[in-house]
């Protein structure tokens, strides 16, 4: 019985970082840029990332929720952080800048960590996701034994590295089939996340 904690860790993680958002996306850019390598270390610290925001939802849901619902301009600033990105890559023309590159490389753990921990919409589906198990009698708290606890996160850590894999993978796919790469995905990123940032104001609007 204590196993299926696991299974519940990997599924729920799995769920919420299907959809396209900051490390996903700097997953594809990496794998596709550079190599599929550099890409899994962004995975491997958003996972890490993907832990301490499901722990701290575990730790304070009720408190987080009401502080985004009372605190619109958070959101606000990240919609408007979304478009100015996606703007900035939809027009950016592709050239290359060798010790940028190597910059850029040295750091990717660091990059993953802080896109996978700063990123609110993660943390609210955490605590959407911890309200799910808890109404489905499976009383998941940081009073539950040691052991439930640490196969939960476990199960978190792995669903997210594996979501993030087969991100990159599918994206080795799509570079081997696809000339000017770099190009493209700078545009199709571009408009990724101006739809992401247009959706998030129209929450915002209801």
């Amino acid at each position: 019985m204590i196993i299926l904690y696991f299974l519940i860790g990997i599924l729920a993680s799995v769920i919420g970082a299907l959809p396209l958002g900051a490390s996903n996306i700097a997953v594809i850019n990496t794998t596709i840029k550079q190599n599929a390598k550099q890409a899994f270390k962004i995975a491997v610290a958003a996972g890490i990332a993907e832990v301490v925001l499901s722990y701290y939802a575990l730790h304070c849901n009720l408190v987080v929720r009401e502080f985004f619902e009372q605190n619109m301009w958070i959101q606000i600033v990240i919609v408007v952080i979304l478009m100015a990105v996606g703007s900035f890559l939809l027009f950016k023309k592709s050239k290359q800048n060798v010790s940028k590159k190597k910059k850029i490389t040295s750091s990717k753990y660091v990059t993953g960590f802080l896109l996978g921990i700063l990123n609110p919409p993660v943390l609210i589906y955490w605590i959407l996701a911890f309200g799910i198990i808890n109404n489905n009698n499976l009383m998941l708290s940081l009073g539950s034994p040691l052991q439930v606890l640490f196969l939960f996160f476990a199960g978190v850590y792995i669903g997210k590295l594996i979501t993030l894999y087969l991100y990159s993978r599918f994206s080795i796919s799509i570079k081997n089939k696809v000339q000017n790469i770099t190009l493209v995905i700078n545009k199709v990123t571009g408009v990724l996340l101006i739809i992401i940032g247009i959706a998030q104001a129209i929450k915002l609007s209801f």
